[in-house]
């Protein structure tokens, strides 16, 4: 099977695609990735160790995708992933998430190719997240998409339109995987790749930190998926994705693996022993929700499936990564 990873260089797609060459015998996998972001020197020498090579291509570049080798599956991994930049690099962010899924569609359509989508959870609706009383109640796939989610998340939702367009014109074989917060070893801890190993760093170094909005009390809550049961999961949906495909599932950690910031802050202090200051900052960007808990039920239903890694595993895989690698981060944070 040949496999094409876009974003294949960035903290997910450098992560599926070494495991996937792992588990996948006779496969050969292939990243594409413009190389842009900061640290994906660093992952693209990675998949080099493992035999894995990238095409430095712009996703939004046609001419350069339509002239890649057939692939039978794309991972389409590749985003423009932070909602409040979204907000100011509107161009960027549509260009990227929008019209690169796009080129990859039509690469798709032409050579018959199977599509595994990464959307987000950010595709919901913002001010329903911010107006539900149940704060612990987990949002399933039929949960409010009609009202403002962010830039960010317009282009994602409407890039699962556009593969349901192409899989109704072209009869592609897709799976949507809409999802939430995923973090674990090779998450650089800097503001926009990843809350988690943000907090992680900033506590491993002594640094400074501030809660956000909704008072500035650290109230937000999220669940939290490790990488690596991403990648199992991938690895299982490309096994059935013959039998099962053409559905939209919600991926994440669900409620046992969900906290809030400032639960967050005192699992960082007991792990690494540091206690620093954070600071508040009251007032709520537009783009923030409250909570957001995944609703796992037909992911688990359809593939008898569900996360391994719990919050403790995450926080502790990433904190040893930090440390055998502190002095490498240290000129890429």
């Amino acid at each position: 099977m040949k496999i094409l990873i876009t974003g294949g260089c960035g903290f997910v797609g450098s992560n599926l695609a070494i495991f996937l060459k792992k588990k996948i015998k006779k496969s050969t996998i292939v990243s594409l990735d413009n190389l842009s972001r900061s640290g994906s020197v660093l992952n693209c020498a990675r998949l080099k160790k493992n035999n894995i090579k990238n095409y430095k291509i712009d996703i939004t570049n046609e001419k350069a995708i339509k002239k890649l080798p057939k692939f039978n599956l794309v991972i389409d991994c590749c985003a423009e992933a932070a909602v409040e930049i979204s907000k100011f690099e509107i161009d960027r962010v549509f260009n990227t998430n929008l019209v690169g899924t796009f080129n990859i569609l039509k690469k798709c359509s032409k050579d018959n190719s199977q599509l595994i989508y990464l959307s987000s959870s950010r595709v919901f609706s913002i001010e329903k997240l911010n107006s539900l009383k149940n704060r612990k109640k987990a949002i399933n796939e039929k949960f409010d998409t009609n009202q403002s989610k962010s830039i960010y998340g317009f282009t994602k939702y409407s890039s699962e339109h556009l593969i349901r367009e192409f899989q109704y014109l072209y009869k592609i074989k897709y799976i949507i995987n809409r999802l939430g917060v995923i973090s674990g070893p090779w998450q650089f801890g800097k503001q926009d790749q990843g809350f988690v190993s943000l907090w992680i760093w900033k506590h491993f170094i002594k640094g400074k930190l501030k809660y956000i909005g909704y008072g500035g009390k650290g109230i937000q809550i999220r669940d939290i998926i490790h990488i690596d049961d991403v990648c199992e999961l991938i690895a299982l949906q490309i096994k059935k994705i013959n039998k099962i495909n053409n559905i939209l599932l919600n991926v994440g950690g669900g409620k046992k693996n969900s906290l809030s910031l400032s639960q967050l802050t005192k699992l960082c202090q007991k792990i690494t022993s540091n206690k620093i200051k954070i600071y508040s900052q009251k007032l709520t960007s537009n783009y923030d929700i409250p909570y957001y808990i995944t609703d796992n039920s037909k992911l688990k239903r359809i593939y008898k499936w569900e996360p391994k890694k719990n919050i403790i595993k995450i926080i502790n895989d990433i904190y040893i990564w930090m440390k055998l690698n502190k002095n490498i981060l240290r000129k890429y944070i």
